[in-house]
């Protein structure tokens, strides 16, 4: 596709009363469409269980824009292109009934047989749906066809595997679209430009300057009404296989020959197979679990992970997970990459500390001063942005060293319009470009990694809860830095004066 053309497909998301449907995608198509990102020629089949009239189901879609939407002028005409189809996931003859309207809507809108396939509903069905498809003759199209799912993809390497060989009956890997809203997020993004556009950082993005490096992801939110889900996730299997290790491989990759889909993934990939596996008993040296117990959260009480709703009184599930990844090749030995994840934290926070290796002959020893480390910081939600910490003199106050910020925030003037991450994601899956969606290869290697651990923890004990709601987390974390001579920044806002 030319990359001035607007993009015309046929998009048909499964679990379209879902919340995912509602909160996500009905407003981030309806942004699509309003900036004049979409052509005319678009249209979208609402695929779920319960019966509703195209007319019940384009008023689902008004409200969940107008919920989001500070101006909705033309959103009679956006919703005009939303039909409904009662379906029942497990039967052809529903899918063969999906298949004729397709068709029907295919002509009326002349989206040249282009289809999307957005699977919003649990994963269990993902494999059969996708064969249903196939089978069903909906797959067979003149235009393009392309399938978008959500993690969790697998529940480890093996069911990954399974689930992988099953959509792969329908769908080659390029027509398979493996959402990871992280890398929808304007900083996520961002890191490759702060690297690979900038003079004064690739040079210095090395284990000679850089002493440490922490990927930071905390919710001040417990486990909500997921109770069910979380039970059989866990922090590690819903931050760190995705979310965490994707930021790591961006951070870590090597410089890609060219910024395009293939040239990116390849780097990741790399960074992802020189990732030290972590087994057996080391597991406990790299990596700390935590569970939340009750404490105080903006002046509220709140309730430990095990009393939750549908939560095991005995569960043994983490809600945090710290960990020190090494990677072994020439760019980064020797530099660890901290990753924290967790849930009742004492502030919302995504960002990314880059720590520069201390100056080695410090001239400021004399003052009896104790220099900051210059930071990189950027800053992923809710605040967006990048600050840069410098020592500088300030006047009148002779030779001594003072901190000083360098910050660029998207949140002011610049940030009004930022767009949402499902609102870039689906541009592009419509535009077909794969960039900032996860590969097969990457999947099966974080999985591989990941599995180890839990296997470990599986067959360990441990003392849950063992950190306060609103707290940083379970001391071990410190613990775990420690070791190594270093410390976590703090989660929210960064006051290195704090640490003179």
């Amino acid at each position: 596709m030319k990359h001035n053309e607007k993009p015309s497909a046929l998009i048909m998301i499964f679990g379209a009363t879902g919340d995912l449907a509602n909160r996500k995608l009905f407003p981030s198509l309806y942004r699509l469409f309003e900036k004049g990102n979409l052509s005319e020629n678009f249209a979208v089949i609402g695929v779920a269980r319960r019966s509703l009239s195209n007319e019940q189901f384009q008023e689902n879609v008004k409200n969940s824009v107008q919920s989001v939407a500070s101006n909705s002028n033309n959103i009679d005409e956006f919703a005009s292109h939303f039909y409904y189809h009662s379906h029942d996931v497990t039967d052809s003859d529903s899918y063969v009934a999906l298949r004729e309207m397709a068709v029907q809507l295919d002509e009326q809108y002349q989206t040249k047989g282009n289809r999307i396939f957005y699977l919003a509903m649990a994963p269990e069905f993902f494999g059969s749906i996708a064969t249903h498809l196939n089978e069903d003759g909906l797959t067979n199209v003149q235009g393009f066809k392309r399938l978008v799912i959500e993690k969790p993809f697998g529940h480890d390497l093996k069911s990954a595997k399974e689930l992988n060989n099953q959509i792969r009956t329908a769908f080659s890997e390029d027509e398979i679209y493996r959402i990871d809203h992280y890398l929808g997020k304007e900083m996520v993004r961002n890191i490759e430009v702060i690297r690979f556009a900038n003079a004064i950082f690739e040079p210095l993005w090395n284990n000679r300057y850089i002493s440490n490096i922490q990927v930071t992801s905390s919710e001040t939110l417990g486990v909500e009404e997921r109770g069910r889900y979380y039970e059989n996730s866990g922090a590690l299997r819903d931050m760190v296989q995705n979310h965490m290790l994707q930021m790591v491989a961006l951070l870590a990759m090597e410089p890609p020959i060219k910024l395009n889909t293939e040239e990116i993934r390849s780097e990741k990939v790399k960074v992802l197979r020189a990732m030290r596996s972590i087994k057996d008993d080391k597991v406990d040296k790299y990596f700390v679990r935590g569970q939340y117990g009750e404490g105080i959260l903006n002046g509220q009480k709140v309730s430990a992970y095990r009393d939750e709703q549908m939560v095991d009184p005995q569960s043994n599930t983490e809600t945090f997970v710290a960990g020190k990844l090494l990677i072994d090749n020439f760019r980064w030995a020797g530099v660890p990459f901290y990753i924290r994840t967790g849930k009742r934290m004492k502030s919302k926070s995504t960002k990314i500390v880059i720590q520069f290796k201390d100056i080695p002959m410090n001239l400021y020893y004399k003052t009896e001063q104790t220099l900051n480390p210059n930071l990189l910081v950027i800053h992923i939600q809710p605040e967006e942005g990048i600050t840069l910490h410098l020592n500088a003199q300030k006047t009148g106050n002779h030779m001594n060293a003072t901190p000083v910020k360098l910050s660029y925030s998207n949140t002011g003037i610049d940030g009004i319009n930022t767009p949402e991450a499902y609102e870039k994601l689906l541009y592009d899956c419509m535009r077909g470009d794969a960039t900032n969606f996860t590969h097969w290869d990457e999947v099966a290697l974080s999985w591989s990694f990941v599995d180890n651990i839990s296997q470990h923890w599986q067959q360990t004990q441990t003392h849950f809860p063992n950190y306060e709601s609103g707290s940083a987390g379970p001391k071990d974390s410190d613990v775990l830095l420690a070791r190594d001579g270093f410390f976590w920044w703090p989660i929210g806002d960064l006051e290195v004066e704090k640490y003179q």
